[in-house]
């Protein structure tokens, strides 16, 4: 197995990755978004800014700007968001989810085509610099596992139903 083959393993687990079969809970983005129904999809608990439909727009145009410097044109930005199907508020869930599925497929497939050698290979970002192959991988990774948890937390304070509670 190469280590571009094990990148790819490991977006797909941050992504989608199945959880524990004792629980079905899982840290992947999919997984938890899954745990949200429609009427959850908007909500915003009591002092929070965001729901699970502004997150899953987030996670989304975020792949789309990463991928578009790293392995695109570079020619998107954030000022201009023509690009982004939906603005928050607008967002169907199940079209918004598929829409987060297809440009996540998206950045995997570049990831793909990479060999080996090209992790190490600086690459644009959306914001100026330059950064290694690997980093950017590393990032929408850590991106997706992150906003997972987010969704996580969301849904157990909308539901009042926290399955993590200690003691």
């Amino acid at each position: 197995m190469t280590t571009v083959d094990e990148l790819v393993y490991l977006l797909e687990a941050a992504f989608s990755g199945a959880g524990s079969a004792e629980s079905d809970e899982s840290q992947a983005l999919l997984v938890n978004i899954g745990s949200v129904d429609e009427q959850m999809w908007r909500s915003v608990p009591l002092g929070g800014a965001r729901s699970v439909e502004s997150i899953v727009l987030h996670v989304g145009a975020c792949t789309v700007m990463y991928d578009e410097y790293a392995f695109g044109a570079g020619a998107l930005t954030w000022d201009d968001q023509s690009w982004l199907p939906w603005s928050e508020g607008d967002a169907p869930m199940g079209a918004t989810i598929e829409w987060l599925r297809e440009v996540h497929e998206r950045f995997v497939d570049h990831v793909r085509a990479l060999r080996d050698t090209d992790l190490a290979e600086l690459r644009p970002t959306n914001w100026g610099d330059l950064r290694e192959t690997r980093w950017l991988i590393s990032v929408m990774l850590q991106h997706d596992v992150y906003h997972a948890g987010e969704v996580n937390h969301l849904r157990s304070i909308l539901a009042a139903d926290d399955r993590w509670r200690w003691g």
